[in-house]
């Protein structure tokens, strides 16, 4: 149960998180109740470690994904007694349980006055930063959201969390070239970030659809950025998914589109041979992936289930051979 309780909680399945926070009283009752800061004695405790902290921060919101509010409320007492109520990380994790007990929007409300009391007082609080633009989201106002995101990444450019967070605001609002730009900036920070080359290229795929922008630069694009996904990552289920949509689109397109393609990209239009080798190997990558999965070989049962049934989707709904 530790190390499921040393990741993320947010990217645990409901089912650990239930049973991480049904644990929690015998996990609460064997750690200690508090350890002084400036106890000589604590530097040399076993039970002082940063794994402790971060399994109470873990649990405390896998608590509150499961509503029990009691030990969350203990575990966030634990760590305000070890760190201090002026801690920045601290004054976000608070927030987090006022938010997940919040009765209603005007309760939200109140959380949100306090922390614009906290940044006015403390610009540079960028948990609590972070916490108010999760909130305004929350609260159905992407407008104040995305101004929120604009003026902290002008003090914080290198912070690809954020620029990811502006992209999906962006495509929210069916700005689609501005979610682009946001996601390219977040791959000049992580430049091998194979799952953010195939959001860029999910976000260019809704956006020819869209027709906005030239719908055949965004398809070619799009298929170049599924492609980087599954080149980074060979066993990469949504770039290859994302593979086979864009090429069997290209297909279609390339025949009467050609000419119109070269002048809108700027750039030389795929050449069919390729994309017909290219929709090939989408194929068959992603029937492998399925057919591992459903027999349940080691090394493939990783995969979303959904993520899964929707290849399979995919697959049947194309089960014609292409036809040289």
């Amino acid at each position: 149960m530790a190390s499921s309780l040393l990741h993320p909680p947010l990217h645990l399945p409901p089912t650990v998180a239930l049973q991480l926070s049904q644990q929690a009283p015998a996990l609460l009752q064997s750690t200690p109740s508090s350890i002084s800061p400036y106890s000589v004695s604590s530097i040399w405790s076993a039970a002082e470690s940063a794994e402790l902290w971060t399994i109470y921060e873990n649990l405390m919101v896998s608590c509150l994904r499961t509503g029990d509010e009691p030990s969350a409320h203990l575990c966030l007492q634990r760590l305000t007694a070890r760190f201090g109520a002026d801690n920045e990380r601290l004054m976000a994790l608070r927030g987090v349980f006022q938010e997940a007990t919040a009765k209603d929007d005007a309760a939200l409300k109140t959380v949100l006055e306090e922390y614009e009391k906290i940044i006015a007082a403390d610009p540079s609080n960028m948990p609590v930063t972070k916490r108010r633009i999760a909130l305004l989201r929350t609260l159905q106002k992407p407008t104040e959201a995305i101004g929120a995101l604009n003026q902290l990444l002008e003090s914080s450019p290198t912070d690809a969390e954020a620029w990811a967070e502006l992209s999906d605001l962006y495509l929210s609002q069916g700005m689609y070239s501005q979610a682009a730009f946001a996601l390219e900036e977040v791959l000049l920070i992580t430049p091998n970030a194979w799952n953010m080359h195939a959001r860029l290229g999910e976000v260019l795929y809704v956006a020819a659809s869209s027709n906005e922008g030239g719908a055949d630069k965004n398809l070619s694009e799009s298929m170049r950025r599924f492609c980087r996904s599954v080149e980074l990552c060979d066993d990469y289920l949504r770039g290859y998914y994302g593979l086979k949509l864009t090429t069997k689109r290209l297909l279609k397109d390339l025949a009467t589109n050609s000419r119109q393609s070269k002048s809108e990209t700027g750039l030389p239009a795929p050449d069919r041979k390729t994309v017909e080798r290219l929709n090939e190997l989408a194929t068959a990558k992603l029937s492998e992936i399925v057919r591992r999965n459903l027999n349940g070989e080691k090394g493939w049962t990783g995969y979303e289930k959904a993520d899964i049934i929707a290849a399979q989707e995919l697959l049947n709904r194309d089960a014609t051979p292409i036809i040289r």
